[in-house]
């Protein structure tokens, strides 16, 4: 199937099937009142590659060509967001929807010049496309049409539409054909689209490894040309993209292609270069058996917090260094300290981990010493921390299988189910749970031997 003559494929409802009872119905409601006021609205993206391939979708994006004002007008209940992409956010009671504004691919040079306001106190309006000295999008609100828009986007199977108006799928790309062949294809020239946004890389690899499809092979040599520029991409942006690669229950098979291009030797230059060496003549394995773990907890549909992932996948890495530092003198807390602040220098530039993210994945190594204390200093409280859980199970996956850590993981959770909090009794009514009356406020008793308040006055 092939779109000629630059005209879109279009397949219309009887031919795929779709039905709107597999859609997010807040999703639905957007279009509808997008139609019913005169606009153009379509389902876009990897909500309509998902659902094609029988897949239950993450998120449903609406595209429209409502500016983003107008749709704040339309919904109450919209935010507007972004700079480098202005985008509408559709807030419901449990989730929120993304929508768009079709854009074009306008360049620097093609844009219109943006207007100055002369009032003093105004500031200069920012122009609406803009890119960096080497290609990179920083500012892309040039709004379009629904083909320009399908173009810009970053891959094939991504940039099929589904029409409210009449249900059909719309093809711009030959989306469709990769699809059925289980193609990863970048849309126009690789190197130019992967040098506007590095974290397409990530995202092929990601897409690859989920869908378990093939990257093209102009893809794939643009990809492995281009690995070393991934670091240009914002560091929070890149943390965002990794979660989703590792917590994507395909993290094995995502590291194999980023190994494979080189990316993750970007990403992790110095932890890369720890597990291609050994230690004591033994290779450094337990990386690879971590991710699989994780694999296997998130295809059964079990939750992996990030400070944890962080600890499992790096805490041998972490664990050596703090060594080093308990071998020049240091007590456990500080080499422990020491060892996560050296890896946190070594991968924030690159890849930016959260304060907080940092300092649990601290204490989920730093508590394993704890752990050992039996009982210790009132181990209700230690129980009661909110990353217990998280340091139980680091124990477990990485140490469970020697006899006395076992015992030690028995005791803790029996405690644990000791503390648990009871229901209340069966006869227990609501006014006996309710509280008794206000509490007389105690008296302070003035100290006899004080001075007058009003003495010398």
């Amino acid at each position: 199937m092939k779109k000629e003559n630059n005209c879109p494929v279009i397949i219309t409802r009887q031919d795929h099937g779709l039905s709107r009872k597999l859609m997010n119905p807040n999703a639905l409601r957007i279009l509808y009142r997008l139609k019913d006021n005169g606009f153009v609205g379509y389902l876009v993206g990897g909500c309509v590659r998902d659902l094609l391939l029988g897949r239950e979708p993450k998120d449903f994006d609406v595209v429209t060509n409502a500016t983003p004002g107008e749709v704040k007008r339309l919904f109450r209940n919209c935010r507007l967001v972004g700079r480098r992409f202005r985008l509408a956010h559709i807030h419901f009671q449990d989730e929120i929807i993304e929508v768009a504004t079709f854009r074009s691919q306008v360049s620097n040079e093609q844009q219109p010049e943006p207007k100055v306001v002369q009032e003093a106190g105004h500031r200069q309006r920012h122009p609406r496309m803009m890119k960096d000295d080497d290609g990179m999008i920083l500012r892309d609100n040039v709004y379009g049409t629904p083909e320009e828009d399908a173009l810009r986007r970053d891959f094939t199977v991504n940039s099929l539409s589904y029409n409210i108006a009449d249900f059909s799928i719309i093809d711009y790309t030959g989306g469709l054909d990769d699809l059925n062949a289980g193609i990863i294809r970048i849309i126009g020239d690789p190197d130019v689209r992967f040098q506007e946004d590095p974290v397409r890389m990530l995202r092929a690899v990601r897409f690859a490894a989920q869908l378990g499809f093939t990257i093209e092979e102009k893809t794939r040599m643009a990809l492995v040309a281009a690995a070393d520029t991934i670091a240009r991409s914002a560091p929070p942006r890149l943390y965002d993209e990794l979660l989703k690669l590792l917590l994507s229950g395909e993290g094995a098979k995502c590291y194999d292609l980023l190994r494979q291009t080189g990316l993750f030797q970007a990403l992790f230059p110095d932890f890369s270069s720890w597990l291609a060496a050994e230690s004591e003549g033994f290779p450094h394995t337990r990386f690879g058996e971590m991710l699989g773990y994780v694999d296997s907890r998130i295809q059964q549909g079990d939750k992996v917090s990030p400070p944890l992932l962080l600890a499992l996948l790096f805490g041998q890495y972490i664990d050596e260094k703090a060594e080093r530092f308990r071998r020049q003198g240091a007590p456990w807390q500080q080499s422990v300290d020491a060892s996560v602040a050296e890896f946190l220098g070594e991968t924030c530039p690159i890849i930016m981990i959260a304060n907080r993210v940092g300092i649990a994945l601290r204490d989920i190594i730093s508590q394993q010493m704890r752990l050992k204390k039996i009982p210790g200093r009132r181990p209700e409280t230690f129980i009661a921390r909110h990353d217990f859980n998280d340091i139980i199970e680091y124990c477990r996956i990485t140490r469970g299988d020697k006899k006395d850590v076992a015992k030690q993981l028995d005791w803790w959770a029996a405690q644990a189910k000791q503390q648990a909090p009871l229901p209340p009794p069966s006869g227990l009514t609501k006014e006996s749970e309710a509280p008794q009356g206000k509490k007389k406020r105690r008296r302070r008793r003035r100290n006899p031997n004080a001075k007058s308040r009003t003495e010398g006055v």
